[in-house]
């Protein structure tokens, strides 16, 4: 609501201000050197405004996911992380899995700082996006073959992981990071497919304040890495 409000409100008051300063231009050219330099300043302070508003817009809500979906606005973060890093990315994305857009959004947020995470500390060679429905929640894993670490040696705000849980425990769902030294790392996300869902059941995590998945009766894990 926040990025639509911003686009419809910001959006229009900078546009018109714009028009404004369009208008007045004529009749300052030929005779207010001064004033002509002012409005030229002007108008690039206005320009820098509606280029702030849409870099704000984008971080609230990627202007890809409400244009083409969760699948294709996947699509394209892997592969143009997969450009930036020079590593593979494999996907396997279910374009029938169907979330709110809030959720949407908190999946595409999850791959984005999970690849972030990948191309800052894990030396990966491959990596691995999967996204796909395990009964009446969607699964959203990003896994790497990258050098791994000690689970139980982060803190909680280690590597973004407190924004990931906050956003993931915001929409009743559940986080899991498994990892160990040599054996890569892959993080997982389980989201309810609809809002109105019970909370999925909550397990000790090793992490402290992490919270993990059920075992019997729940979803289980793609598998331990790549």
């Amino acid at each position: 609501r926040l990025a639509r409000d911003l686009h419809d409100e910001l959006g229009a008051l900078l546009t018109a201000a714009k028009l404004d300063v369009a208008r007045l231009r004529p009749k300052l050219q030929a005779g207010a050197p001064d004033l002509m330099q002012r409005l030229n300043h002007l108008t690039e302070t206005l320009n820098s405004g509606i280029a702030l508003k849409r870099r704000i817009i984008e971080d609230l809500r990627p202007s890809t996911l409400d244009q083409l979906g969760l699948v294709p606005a996947l699509e394209i973060l892997c592969r143009e992380t997969s450009e930036r890093l020079g590593v593979p990315i494999r996907m396997s994305l279910d374009p029938a899995v169907e979330l709110p857009p809030s959720a949407q959004l908190t999946a595409f947020r999850l791959v984005q700082e999970a690849l972030t995470n990948t191309a800052k500390y894990a030396r990966a060679t491959e990596v691995e996006v999967t996204l796909k429905r395990e009964y009446a929640q969607a699964m959203v894993v990003v896994a790497d073959n990258g050098q791994g670490f000690e689970p139980d040696r982060l803190t909680l705000g280690s590597h973004g992981l407190l924004g990931m849980r906050f956003r993931v425990e915001a929409e009743r769902g559940q986080l899991r990071l498994r990892s160990a030294p040599g054996q890569g790392t892959e993080v997982c996300a389980w989201l309810p497919l609809k809002r109105d869902e019970p909370e999925i059941p909550r397990i000790d995590f090793p992490i402290p304040g992490m919270a993990g998945m059920p075992g019997e009766g729940g979803a289980s894990s793609a598998g331990g890495g790549l």
